[in-house]
């Protein structure tokens, strides 16, 4: 299976899984919905994980391939970071939806209720969010650098000089490395969060990249069909 075949059924099972996360009781009122919630998160980081694993295949067999992405749209291309998201993408993302149901809740959070969402991360979570954003750009920018040199290096590939065979390596070690910060990431915060708070992570992340995906595809029909 080619990896294009291989995202294209890997995006509708996201969307199948993201579907059952929706559709979970929140919040949890008993054992049996806290450990659905503990499974269905399970899942989807499970399904993250596979993506990672067979596109690090898809790599070493066609380095090249995969940072062009052809399974992607132009939009979602335009946004890669060494041919995928940026980890700290995920930082933004949990502060943007804190601060929203936070805003939400303020006049009952001021009554003392509370929901257990995202809105509700403690003091401790959100020092711990803030340290492991700090820890991830100087990951990002340590794998930029690398990623910088190694394009620094195109006049040697474009005169068929040096070690071709050595740089397409070089260039599948800066994608896993950008892969596994970015898997360490989502499972950094899903480890952090409740799972209640986990779902709800899990399920805004979804959402955004369904929606660039959806912009995207947009896009280019209108660009192909003037």
């Amino acid at each position: 299976m080619s990896f294009q075949r291989f995202y294209d059924t890997w995006f509708d099972q996201l969307k199948e899984i993201v579907r059952q996360l929706s559709e979970v009781p929140r919040p949890a009122t008993s054992d049996q919905h806290r450990e659905l919630h503990q499974q269905l998160v399970q899942k989807v980081v499970s399904h993250i994980y596979e993506y990672y694993r067979v596109k690090s295949l898809a790599a070493k067999n066609d380095i090249l391939s995969v940072y062009s992405a052809p399974w992607s749209t132009s939009l979602e291309r335009s946004l890669h970071w060494i041919a995928g998201w940026r980890p700290t993408t995920a930082f933004h993302l949990i502060y943007t939806e804190s601060s929203i149901l936070f805003e939400s809740h303020i006049i009952d959070i001021l009554r003392g209720l509370r929901y257990g969402d995202l809105g509700d991360l403690s003091p401790d979570q959100l020092a711990r969010v803030s340290e492991l954003q700090c820890e991830a750009v100087q990951e990002e920018n340590s794998i930029t650098d690398e990623f910088n040199d190694w394009q620094d290096s195109a006049s040697e590939i474009l005169g068929l000089m040096g070690d071709i065979e050595g740089k397409m390596e070089k260039l599948v070690e800066i994608l896993e490395k950008a892969d596994k910060l970015r898997m360490k990431t989502i499972e950094n915060l899903v480890e952090l969060l409740t799972p209640q708070q986990a779902i709800e992570f899990l399920i805004s992340s979804a959402h955004l990249q369904f929606g660039i995906r959806r912009w995207g595809i947009n896009h280019d029909r209108q660009r192909e069909n003037p």
